[in-house]
């Protein structure tokens, strides 16, 4: 077990160091985290904002080990390597546009007043 934890703490500070994208994922988490906190009414409400963003971050890793794969197997242009990496792509924004639906229906009655 604790292995397996200075693994997954390796991955997490190489995604850290060498994914971009990861960085600006966990600053925007950094951030948001507490709002959801503070903005959920609910205990549910809170849950479902906070596993959002983590949902976020969990794509985003996978996203960068496919890459990772994809790139040492594969280094000149292949049409199905880059189509795993459009596919991981496109699965990290629809976690964004699952974070933008979620705080939507949460936060927009609310401030609308129904």
């Amino acid at each position: 077990m604790l292995k397996a934890t200075q693994y997954s703490i390796q991955g997490l500070r190489a995604a850290f160091r060498f994914e971009a994208s990861f960085r600006l994922e966990v600053y925007l988490f950094v951030v948001l985290a507490p709002l959801a906190v503070l903005l959920g009414q609910s205990s549910i409400e809170r849950v479902l904002m906070l596993s959002s963003l983590v949902l976020v971050l969990v794509v985003e890793l996978l996203n960068g080990a496919v890459e990772a794969i994809v790139d040492k197997t594969t280094p000149e242009f292949n049409e199905l390597a880059g189509r795993s990496k459009d596919m991981g792509s496109a699965a990290v924004f629809l976690c964004m546009l699952n974070v933008i639906v979620t705080w939507t229906l949460i936060l927009v009655p609310r401030w609308m007043g129904s």
